[in-house]
Order: structure tokens, then C-alpha cells, then sequence
């Protein structure tokens, strides 16, 4: 089994294609966060990373999931840490993709924006022109070695949810709330010391938010890990799914004899 936590500005569909490689000889299992997607979360709902990872890991235990791998990307780093040290026991290996863990791993660009409090002049406008479309398609395309391999869908799917009520004022919510992850860093990196999952990384080296050597970070505490760095942005399965797809088919084989 192996869920797949997908990031910002998306949802579950930013696995499509992954899916559609990988589906019909593994279990893959891609939920939408609150607030994202095709969800639909009460009025009351405080958005937080906390938050989200108490939803997916209510929806594990729904689905019996005793003893999972996960797919970390972007916001599924901060969830699927959260989730592992809840339960470390059901964590079997981790496949990580540009879901960062580690200070060095920040961009001035990502610093910036996470310095960015409620109140502070400016704040929410500069975090609010994040979740426009030409912000969006950026997202998907900056980076990129060739910007014509990133197909438009993803990005368009994006900015139709991001546009849909009250999806933004949940964003800027999350986006106030990332410094919880920073502060997290030290323990998410002491539980992979401890525990040493089997683990595989894959990144997209152009991302300009999680840079590569929060990729390189990974080996100094799961020596073990397996590194692939590709000359491509943040949505690296967008336009290297062929070889992210059977690197992730090995890495499942691997893990689960």
C-alpha cells in the first residue's frame, strides 16, 4: 500500500498519471486534503498542518491500513512526518519527492514567504498573488528544463479548486501555519535516524522553493536512502514520470518482497 500525499496548490489528481503507470500492479491510494480538491470540511475547521494529518490519519485507520509506505510531496512532507511519528510502527518506507525536511533545504524565495505572519503590512496580498493562475502555472513550469513537456491540465485543475469559495482563505491559513514545520524539522530527522526507513528520493533540482540539497540533506540521517536528482522544477512527475515511475515500481518491490 502506498498512499500518495500531494502538495500545494493540488490535490489527489496531481497522481494521475502515476496512477495510471503503477495502479493495476499496486495498491496506490491518493486522498485530498481539507480544503483542497473535491473535499468538503465543515465551517469550523481550523486549518493547520496538525489538522491535516489528524484527517489522514483517520482516513488510514478507516481504510485498515495497518502498514503503509507514503508518497511524500510538498505539504505531504509535513503530513506524512506528522504521520509517522503518531505511528511509526505502520511506516514500511518512505518515497520522497521535493517534500523537504531540513533548513538547508529552503529557498530565499520559500524563506520569505514563510517569515510571512498574519498582521505584518503586506503579508496576506503577497501570499494571496500566490493563488493566482500565472502563480499557479509558474509552479508547474518553473524550473522546468523544457516548460512544453508540462501539460496545462494540472495547473488549470489546480486554479479551478484554488478559485472555488473559501479555498484561499484556507490556503493563507496553511501558509501561516508552515513555521510549525520548521519547528517540527528536529523531529522528524531524529525519527529517521532511529528508525532508518527504506527510503527513495527523487527530485526536481530546479524547484525554487525546496532546493537540492534538502534532498542531499536526507543522507546524513538515512545514509541508506536512494538519491535521484533531475534537471526539472517542483512537479517532477509532470514531465519525468518515466523514470520516477519505475524507480517508485523497483523501490515497491524492494521494500515488500
Amino acid at each position: 500500500m502506498l498512499p500518495l500525499l500531494h502538495g500545494f496548490p493540488s490535490a489527489s489528481h496531481q497522481f494521475r498519471r502515476l496512477i495510471d503507470s503503477l495502479g493495476r500492479h499496486y495498491r496506490l491510494i491518493a486522498p485530498d486534503y481539507p480544503g483542497f480538491g473535491h473535499t468538503r470540511t465543515p465551517e469550523d475547521f481550523t486549518y493547520s498542518f496538525e489538522r491535516l494529518a489528524d484527517v489522514i490519519e483517520g482516513f488510514t485507520e478507516q481504510l485498515g491500513l495497518a502498514r503503509y509506505a507514503m508518497y511524500l510531496f510538498d505539504f505531504g512532507a509535513p503530513v506524512g512526518f506528522r504521520l509517522a511519528l503518531s505511528h511509526p510502527e505502520r511506516v514500511a518506507g518512505l518515497v520522497v519527492q521535493n517534500g523537504n525536511a531540513y533548513l538547508e533545504g529552503l529557498s530565499d524565495v520559500a524563506r520569505d514567504f514563510i517569515a510571512l505572519t498574519p498582521g505584518t503590512p503586506g503579508a496576506e496580498s503577497t501570499i494571496l498573488d500566490l493563488f493566482t493562475l500565472a502563480a499557479t502555472r509558474a509552479q508547474y513550469e518553473g524550473g522546468t528544463a523544457d516548460p512544453a513537456l508540462v501539460a496545462p491540465e494540472g495547473w488549470l485543475l489546480d486554479q479551478y479548486f484554488l478559485d472555488q469559495p473559501g479555498r484561499k482563505q484556507a490556503q493563507l491559513a496553511l501558509d501561516y501555519d508552515y513555521e510549525s514545520n520548521l519547528d517540527a524539522y528536529p523531529a522528524w530527522q531524529a525519527w529517521l535516524r532511529e528508525h532508518r526507513p527504506p527510503t527513495l528520493i527523487t527530485w526536481g533540482t530546479g524547484d525554487p522553493f525546496f532546493t537540492e540539497p534538502g534532498a542531499r540533506a536526507y543522507l546524513s540521517d538515512v545514509p541508506e536512502a536512494e538519491l535521484h536528482l533531475f534537471r526539472t522544477g517542483h512537479f517532477a512527475l509532470e514531465d519525468h514520470l518515466p523514470e520516477i515511475a519505475p524507480l517508485t515500481a523497483h523501490f515497491i518491490e524492494r521494500t515488500w518482497p
